[in-house]
């Protein structure tokens, strides 16, 4: 268990760099009072989706996958902030997720037509001249796989490994977001995310972006100057955990590779992280709207996720 004052440190940087960062809009995990989110909080998701180290390296797993596609690629790279102002555009992406799984559902709901409606706004095309649209079904269902596999693997090597039902769970419990977001035939199940991977996979291909997007994280100020040079193996975990397969496709293999000890640290970090009550996070908040302790996802004896 980490000390007191290293928890309630992490709790303040969590704090500020999620939900009091500028241009970060600062929704209410604490109400309507009573109103159930788009998943229960005995969920994998509640489970996985509080766990800090898991969502950081899970989602640069899930943006190297997005940025291998090159209608995602061209419409992130040209039509958001990731390349002038990468720290704000990943508060309001992880802003997004946190309102997605623990939010009220109404409050879920509200947030995710907004996202709609600026979808609808970007289209353009690629380098190659294929035409694409933010909104087009097929490419938010690669998003959203995207996502959920990064999280998931991140979670199952850095924090503790998923059962096989377990990664069931997480997948389908991932459904109703998917669909309000617009996605056609989202992956209910472990088995329909590897036939999905196994289809996108001839149409992933290398990109300088991907490089540059890799080096801007490398030089993300996001922890204290002490701690910066953790961020490197950060990166190196999260692209060991693309497919074997993507690694090679998108001559990511060097970068991918993380040595034992540097695993075994990470690992870890992730498992005391679980252990770890945050008082103002948005998993321990919206406990709080659902009548629960507010430690009730660090509690011993509580029911088992997907349970």
């Amino acid at each position: 268990m980490l000390p007191p004052f290293v928890a309630r440190r992490i709790d303040a940087a969590l704090r500020k760099q999620l939900l009091e960062g500028e241009g970060v809009a600062k929704p209410d995990f604490l109400h309507p009072s009573g109103e159930a989110a788009l998943a229960p909080p005995d969920s994998v998701s509640w489970r996985i989706f509080r766990n800090p180290l898991a969502l950081y390296i899970g989602g640069i797993t899930a943006v190297l996958l997005e940025l291998a596609e090159p209608r995602v690629r061209t419409g992130v790279w040209e039509h958001t902030s990731f390349r002038t102002d990468p720290l704000r555009r990943m508060r309001r992406t992880g802003l997004a997720a946190m309102v997605t799984v623990y939010a009220a559902r109404s409050v879920a709901e509200g947030m995710i037509a907004g996202v709609g409606r600026m979808h609808a706004r970007i289209s353009g095309t690629t380098p190659d001249g294929t035409p694409y649209r933010a909104d087009d079904p097929e490419l938010l269902r690669w998003v959203h796989a995207t996502a959920l596999f990064g999280f998931m693997e991140a979670y199952h090597r850095y924090v503790s490994p998923l059962t096989a039902d377990e990664r069931d769970l997480f997948i389908a419990e991932g459904l109703p977001a998917a669909l309000l977001y617009g996605a056609l035939d989202p992956p209910d199940s472990a088995v329909s995310m590897t036939e999905l991977f196994d289809d996108m996979a001839p149409r992933l291909e290398p990109s300088g972006i991907i490089d540059e997007f890799l080096a801007i994280m490398s030089r993300l100020e996001l922890f204290p100057a002490p701690l910066r040079p953790l961020n490197r193996r950060l990166i190196a975990a999260a692209v060991g955990l693309l497919p074997d397969s993507a690694q090679r496709r998108l001559g990511l293999s060097a970068h991918g590779r993380i040595s034992r000890s540097s695993g075994a640290v990470l690992r870890r970090a992730g498992q005391s992280l679980d252990r770890l009550h945050l008082e103002s996070s948005p998993a321990s908040q919206s406990c709080v709207r659902l009548g629960l302790p507010a430690d009730h996802l660090c509690r011993k004896g509580r029911p088992p996720i997907g349970g």
